[in-house]
């Protein structure tokens, strides 16, 4: 058997592993890449792309019924489910084909199959019935993760969706209870109440999206409240009966009361587990069910990096891109390393939550003095014209040089507005600094400049 021999081998196709292979393959590498079943992984064709194409769907939905009180009336909305799930479909495939055409200008060799690692360096490829075999000096891990089905009673017997099928629903449900708080579990709540459904979502932590700040989920909570969603925090689900085409789900809440929710469809939307079958030969130190890497992206194996979800870290796409960059570089012999201290955290819900750098917890842990500014979008004239007022944008920065450590923002468009802190904190910069700067009025990120003159004793409006 002819086998092919490389310089860098990448097991999976999402954001971690085709940027890994295209920055080898710039750094004049030969580079081989397998992938199981699409380009771009889960978040291309499972995950961020779709979610945030129905997420534009809602959000121009929702602004067709507040134009309304605007003066401005169309006749009945209708909504064709089948036509909307198709340009989603299109703009994945349009994604998909781009990526494609890199891997292609870069040289790369791209084996569609399931690959496993059967020895340092050596991978067997099943494709249609057929085995392949490639070697590589180097072998970066970037096989991402899965949606995690918590073992419920009656579950396997219980018809449910995924964050991976989801996308995939034929008819807009009667009803949906969705599993899960978190990020994914509140964009999905938005997405299908827009369309008039009926939503409620079961969370057993005391607050929806746990990982952000309180006053995030507060604002978010009182948003989706307002959407008709129901949310269940410090609940958990007991139990799920089928019955007939609907699920019965029992709950109980924190204080000993259950409740039983009837659901035309369920959501399971509570987390996501490593894919770690491909590399199960390979004697790799773990930290839990998680590859361990140090801050080169490199295992315990010098010849084997590993990017993305499979290392347990930061389980957000563009982080996946930039271990993958830092990978590729170190396994072409560079000495590159990451830096997590300016990963943007984005939930794209309405109204959106973007927050990056320091939490005030954070901030407290490590014993930093600093002082907080706090700037609601209530007196924004942009705000105000947009009709999207109930935001607020929140500023950290340490009390003996002023630095920026941390920005939340809530509201408009925020997922946008928070590369301008990211780079301040990037740069290290102040709040001086960042008050120096003339903004655009009117415009949301006015309330950054607002926030960072006040926090000097320098506002006008704050």
């Amino acid at each position: 058997m002819l086998v092919n021999s490389y310089d860098v081998v990448v097991l999976g196709g999402g954001p971690g592993g085709y940027v890994a292979a295209i920055r080898a393959a710039k750094l004049g590498k030969t580079v081989a890449l397998i992938e199981a079943q699409d380009l771009g992984g889960t978040c291309l064709n499972r995950g961020c792309i779709p979610s945030k194409t129905l997420l534009r769907h809602a959000e121009v939905i929702e602004t067709i019924e507040k134009a309304k009180s605007w003066g401005i009336e169309t006749g009945e909305m209708t909504f064709s489910l089948s036509k909307m799930m198709a340009r989603k479909d299109a703009i994945i495939q349009q994604l998909r084909n781009g990526i494609s055409h890199l891997l292609k200008q870069g040289k790369i060799d791209v084996f569609n199959g399931f690959g496993e690692v059967q020895e340092a360096g050596k991978i067997t490829i099943q494709s249609a019935g057929k085995e392949e075999v490639v070697r590589g000096n180097n072998l970066i891990l970037a096989t991402g993760s899965r949606p995690l089905v918590p073992p419920i009673e009656g579950i396997e017997d219980a018809s449910y969706y995924t964050s991976d099928t989801i996308f995939d629903i034929e008819k807009i449900p009667q009803s949906l209870v969705i599993v899960g708080g978190g990020i994914i579990g509140v964009e999905l709540a938005c997405i299908f109440a827009s369309l008039n459904v009926p939503v409620s979502i079961i969370e057993m932590s005391d607050r929806i999206v746990p990982s952000e700040e309180p006053e995030a989920s507060k604002a978010l909570a009182r948003a989706l409240k307002k959407k008709r969603i129901s949310i269940s925090t410090s609940t958990k689900v007991m139990n799920i009966e089928q019955h007939g085409d609907h699920q019965l789900v029992h709950v109980t809440a924190e204080n000993g009361k259950t409740t039983t929710l009837e659901t035309d469809a369920l959501l399971m939307a509570v987390g996501r587990v490593p894919n770690t079958a491909a590399f199960s030969k390979l004697d790799l130190e773990m930290d839990g069910a998680f590859i361990k890497v140090n801050e080169e992206m490199r295992t315990s194996d010098p010849a084997v990096y590993a990017v993305g979800d499979v290392t347990g870290g930061w389980q957000l796409a563009h982080v996946a891109s930039a271990e993958g960059v830092v990978a590729a570089a170190n396994a072409a012999g560079g000495n590159e390393t990451i830096d997590y201290r300016m990963v943007p955290r984005c939930v794209y819900t309405s109204p959106e939550i973007a927050s990056v750098g320091l939490t005030e917890k954070e901030a407290r842990e490590q014993g930093i003095d600093y002082r907080v500014v706090k700037v609601d979008h209530a007196g924004n004239g942009r705000a105000l014209a947009q009709d999207e007022k109930e935001g607020f944008t929140k500023l950290i920065a340490g009390t003996e040089y002023g630095e920026i450590l941390g920005v939340l923002m809530v509201g408009p468009h925020v997922t946008e507005m928070v590369a301008e802190p990211s780079a301040f904190i990037h740069l290290e910069g102040t709040v001086d600094e960042l008050a120096s700067m003339i903004h655009a009025h009117p415009t949301i990120t006015e309330s950054l400049y607002e926030a960072a003159a006040a926090w000097s004793g320098k506002g006008v409006h704050h």
